[in-house]
């Protein structure tokens, strides 16, 4: 069976606002509590640095889906790890109760 020559686009489209979306209700998790203590700022800082190679693949292969989905993501994560650093910073700031 021949698929149209679109499809992989769209299939690559649909991956991408599914593993970058993913992403939102965490960011939104950290802002609301103004805490980012169970997350670990190594696995964030990778992940960061691995879809920043993506994005880059992207650009080098021009895949308009793979660079749009990267750089949406890489704003995410760079986004917790900014909070992460932000909020474990006030935490330890802030006197004892």
């Amino acid at each position: 069976m021949a698929f149209p020559p679109w499809t992989p686009t769209l299939v690559g489209s649909v991956a991408a606002v599914c593993t970058t979306g993913a992403f939102v209700p965490q960011v939104v998790r950290v802002w609301r509590l103004k805490s980012a203590g169970e997350i670990s700022l190594t696995t964030f800082s990778v992940f960061a640095l691995g879809t920043l190679v993506w994005l880059i693949y992207g650009l080098l292969i021009g895949s308009i889906p793979v660079v749009l989905a990267n750089g949406v993501t890489l704003v995410l994560a760079l986004t917790i790890v900014m909070l992460k650093v932000t909020y474990d910073r006030n935490e330890r700031r802030e006197p004892p109760s």
